[in-house]
């Protein structure tokens, strides 16, 4: 059995994991086929007839100020929220996998000089440091993700490194080096196979993170440009009716708890696992 099977198998007896299984799904699906689960129109779909209008059969999520239905655009939002998010770990666990191998391997000045770079960037908070990043990249969803990104990249690169540093005392390694095997070579077969299991379970931990950072960053209008939706600039657009309008941020929020949850969740499992 795969690890990932295992670890799926486990999951399905703990009734939490099965409610954060379950969400992911719907989560997902939604990502992947809005227009399955969406029953209006996001953005064009206007009826100010119907302005702010509370949860109803015709309106599952209510409407907003120009009429949407809050439901529609929450689920044509999990692609933006959910694509961005899984943009951020993946350029924080590239680039700072590669980092902390290369920091380890190569050693000397070049150890010492990565190290010193990722201190600089543990010292800034996250979220400050991704503002200060995207206000140089420009505004956008992708360029919010970048930044995000770039903000992840210290706490990879500190585990790739401690992962090489243990793959490199090891006797096996040893053997490989005395028998020829030695540069990048080493790199790509020896150290990138045996590190990159703690890396993929930093990654789960890390994406529910990143998802609520992109959308803070949103919620500040860092992000997506309206009309289009995007979880944390719907929290955004209806915090001004958030008196006369309660679900116009209630909704939105609960998914962005709900998947930052299950993620956290389900990542805690595989890291239980994994030791």
């Amino acid at each position: 059995m795969s690890r990932f099977s295992a670890v799926l198998s486990r999951s399905v007896r703990q009734p939490g994991a099965v409610l954060a299984i379950t969400a992911l799904l719907l989560f997902v699906g939604w990502a992947a086929f809005p227009q399955l689960f969406a029953t209006h129109d996001p953005v064009d779909d206007l009826d100010p007839a119907s302005s702010l209008t509370g949860p109803s059969a015709a309106h599952w999520f209510g409407t907003d100020l120009l009429g949407r239905d809050v439901y529609s655009r929450v689920v044509y939002g999990a692609r933006v929220s959910l694509l961005a998010g899984t943009l951020a770990v993946a350029i924080s666990l590239v680039v700072g996998t590669a980092l902390g191998m290369i920091a380890a391997s190569v050693g000397r000045w070049v150890d010492s000089a990565i190290s010193r770079f990722v201190d600089v960037l543990v010292a800034i908070p996250g979220l400050l440091l991704s503002m200060a990043f995207v206000s140089i990249l420009g505004f956008g969803v992708e360029r919010v993700a970048i930044a995000v990104g770039i903000a992840g990249i210290p706490g990879f690169a500190r585990l790739a490194r401690a992962e090489t540093i243990r793959i490199l005392s090891l006797p096996y390694f040893d053997a490989a080096r005395t028998s020829g095997t030695s540069g990048p070579l080493t790199l790509v077969t020896h150290i990138v196979p045996n590190a990159t299991g703690p890396v993929i379970v930093l990654a789960g931990l890390e994406l529910g993170g990143a998802i609520l950072s992109v959308a803070a960053l949103s919620f500040l209008g860092f992000g997506a440009v309206p009309p289009h939706p995007e979880w944390g600039s719907m929290v955004n657009e209806g915090r001004i009716q958030i008196a006369e309008a309660w679900w116009l941020t209630t909704f939105p929020g609960l998914v962005i708890v709900l998947t930052v949850l299950s993620l956290n969740r389900l990542s805690r499992n595989a890291r239980t696992r994994a030791r």
